[in-house]
């Protein structure tokens, strides 16, 4: 039988040299087998000051924490590594790329909570965790099970939000039997992971809800600037290039 491990991790920041201070993760073996993990670590890289204040993490909280490689998650996710598992997340290419940092190797098969949704709600204006966990309503039996497995749900703390991702799960799993009917849901959800997103309307800039077909014929000019420019998802990358050729 597979097991699900759902995860995330909170940072000293987002760019290459930072590193792992934080990890959630609830490690599911069967719907009555649930480990959770909620762990501090330490790490040889200051905390910035944007990554503060979005997660409320300052260095006197982990100075005497042991490094990642020593945590009881970095322990488990390493003996679970086998393509019959599964490895979730919201956005999990930051996430596993954070593994990576420590010297993990990925053998799970992989499932992203973030573009699942993109897929399965094309119509929500946005795919946030904590934007779904409002437009779901997934804030109303959240509580429930925070109580079940004795967690505390803060937003952007780590625990929290990997109990929030495993009732989007749910729904998501829902979703994937409604619209791909006699299919293992895990396996198709695993294979949207793997499809990049063709995207209707931009969520940002100056054309904020247009039509990205409309933009790319209307204004050549500025789909080859942001191209250059921005830092672009995989997602944003392939719609534009779809509707430019």
């Amino acid at each position: 039988m597979a097991t699900y491990v759902l995860f995330d991790t909170e940072t000293t920041g987002n760019q290459e040299q930072d590193r792992i201070i934080q990890v959630g993760a609830m490690i599911v073996h069967s719907k009555d087998n649930i480990e959770v993990f909620d762990e501090l670590c330490s790490a040889d890289v200051n905390i910035g000051i944007e990554a503060m204040e979005v997660h409320n993490i300052t260095p006197d909280v982990i100075e005497n924490q042991p490094p990642f490689s020593e945590t009881g998650f970095a322990k488990k996710v390493a003996e679970l590594n086998q393509k019959e598992n599964y490895l979730i997340a919201h956005n999990i290419s930051f996430d596993l790329g954070m593994l990576k940092k420590e010297g993990f190797k990925n053998h799970y098969t992989l499932i992203d909570t973030l573009r699942c949704a993109k897929h399965l709600l094309p119509e929500s204006p946005y795919h946030r965790l904590q934007y779904l966990r409002y437009s779901l309503e997934l804030y109303k039996t959240e509580g429930q099970e925070a109580n079940k497995q004795n967690i505390t749900i803060k937003a952007h703390d780590a625990i929290g939000d990997v109990l929030v991702m495993k009732l989007l799960l749910s729904q998501l799993v829902k979703l994937t039997q409604e619209n791909y009917a006699g299919v293992n849901p895990m396996q198709k959800l695993a294979e949207l992971t793997q499809t990049p997103v063709l995207m209707k309307t931009f969520k940002f800039g100056k054309y904020k809800d247009r039509e990205i077909e409309e933009i790319c014929k209307a204004d050549k000019g500025y789909i080859n600037w942001m191209q250059k420019n921005l830092d672009l998802d995989e997602d944003m990358v392939y719609t534009l290039n779809y509707y430019l050729e």
